[in-house]
């Protein structure tokens, strides 16, 4: 017999998050708990207004596995059991901590990884002017890698750019529209970037204009993020885009993100690991998979005014990977 809780917790932001779509506050985050004799597997997620998802239906679809996980559901079944999403991804990572502590070994060695290293995450800076993002690049400067927030294209997006590239001459730039761009913006702005020395730019249309992309030759490597999910639909992107931003919430949990991955190297595709903002539960078990990525950006618990604990250890812009007591 597993026991299953879930509830839904808020953890305020340091400051606000803003990006094209708007700002928000705290982080909404959905904790799902499995326990079986007297061991408790958690995992966290965060449902996302964009792709449909309310916090009430993710808790409802957890809670529709109670029967499922008594008769003894396991991770490769569960992927069958739900879609992809924020819901399976909080029941995966709580049936792999759960997993781990019933073996007595950690996750990374039940999915046959080598031992995880400490890795350089990505900072993000938010949507702003171009002044007050100036002020903040300047106040991130020490960090290695920073990932910019833009608006709608046009100059306002490069005078952003240029702003933050003041701010912080050596740092390494990765920029995201979210989904901001037309078509038309995409040359003229990535030939602006090249000059600035950004290395990706991250989402520039929306989704269901990814068509677009075909033949345009970016000097600027391109990222998919709202296009890229899981599995299914990989083989689409192919010519599209450079790389994929693969987040547990979109794969639906670590079992599909290490595959994700795997495909992704298949088809010459980069891998980019990133997050929502949630806490250090949230990304404990992207730690494995950013492994075997070429950008991290799993910052989420720097964006809060506060973690929960225990948490990941971060030393500047370098994560550690969780210790047993956190996850897996």
């Amino acid at each position: 017999m597993r026991e299953l809780s879930v509830e839904a917790q808020s953890w305020p932001i340091a400051g606000a998050f803003t990006i094209s779509r708007g700002a928000k506050t705290e982080a909404r985050v959905v904790v799902a708990r499995v326990t079986h004799n007297g061991l408790t597997g958690q995992g966290e997620c965060v449902p996302y207004a964009r792709y449909g998802e309310t916090e009430k239906d993710v808790i409802a679809a957890i809670k529709s596995q109670q029967q499922a996980l008594n008769e003894g559901m396991t991770r490769e079944e569960l992927q069958r059991a739900m879609p992809r999403g924020a819901a399976r991804n909080a029941l995966d990572c709580a049936l792999w901590d759960l997993e781990a502590k019933s073996a007595g070994k950690p996750a990374w060695e039940i999915a046959g990884l080598a031992q995880p290293r400490a890795l350089t995450t990505a900072y993000t800076l938010s949507l702003a002017t171009p002044e007050e993002m100036r002020e903040a690049a300047a106040a991130a400067a020490h960090r290695p890698l920073l990932k910019l927030k833009l608006g709608h294209g046009g100059g306002e997006d490069i005078a952003r750019v240029e702003a933050v590239r003041q701010g912080a001459p050596h740092s390494a730039l990765i920029v995201d529209a979210n989904e901001g761009w037309k078509t038309s913006d995409i040359a003229p702005l990535a030939k602006e970037f090249a000059r600035l020395g950004v290395s990706l730019i991250e989402q520039p249309l929306p989704a269901k204009d990814d068509e677009a992309l075909r033949g345009i030759e970016s000097p600027v490597p391109l990222c998919a993020d709202e296009s890229a999910h899981g599995l299914e639909g990989m083989k689409r992107l192919v010519g599209l885009y450079d790389f994929i931003n693969v987040k547990l919430d979109k794969t639906g949990g670590l079992t599909e993100a290490l595959a994700v991955i795997r495909c992704a190297k298949l088809r010459k595709l980069r891998v980019m690991v990133g997050c929502m903002v949630s806490t250090s539960l949230a990304m404990a078990p992207a730690m494995l998979a950013a492994q075997q990525a070429d950008y991290v950006d799993l910052d989420g618990p720097l964006l809060l005014a506060e973690d929960r604990k225990p948490a990941l250890r971060y030393d500047g812009s370098l994560v550690y990977p969780p210790e047993r007591e956190l996850w897996g």
